[in-house]
């Protein structure tokens, strides 16, 4: 098992929130499911910029944190939903923040980016 040569500061919000929502999609999915997107297909298709395999490593991660549940429905073929917890509840503030910052500050990055280039 992988031990960090650095031990982690759990004391602090931020990193614990950062642990939660670190890689690139995560945000994006608990937003979609959020919305009523349950499904992995439908995630897929959501998010369609993402790797499906991307996708479902982050959803395993979400539902490792407690912040997803996955039901599973017995027959076949398997069908499969995810649900927010509590605790991914709690977090979608913060979600509909990030997604509010983007909007109102979308263009200054583009602008900035381009200027990088």
């Amino acid at each position: 098992m992988y031990e960090r040569k650095i031990p982690e500061d759990l004391e602090c919000g931020i990193n614990v929130s950062m642990k939660v929502l670190s890689g690139k999609w995560k945000a994006c999915i608990l937003d979609s499911i959020s919305k009523g997107i349950r499904r992995p297909s439908e995630l897929h298709a959501a998010i369609n910029t993402a790797a499906p395999r991307v996708i479902n490593m982050q959803l395993r991660e979400l539902e490792e944190y407690g912040m997803v549940c996955k039901k599973i429905f017995p027959g076949i073929p398997l069908k499969v939903e995810y649900y927010l917890t509590a605790v991914g509840e709690s977090i979608l503030p913060v979600v509909v923040a990030i997604d509010q910052w983007g909007l109102n500050n979308r263009e200054h990055v583009i602008r900035m980016q381009e200027a990088l280039q």
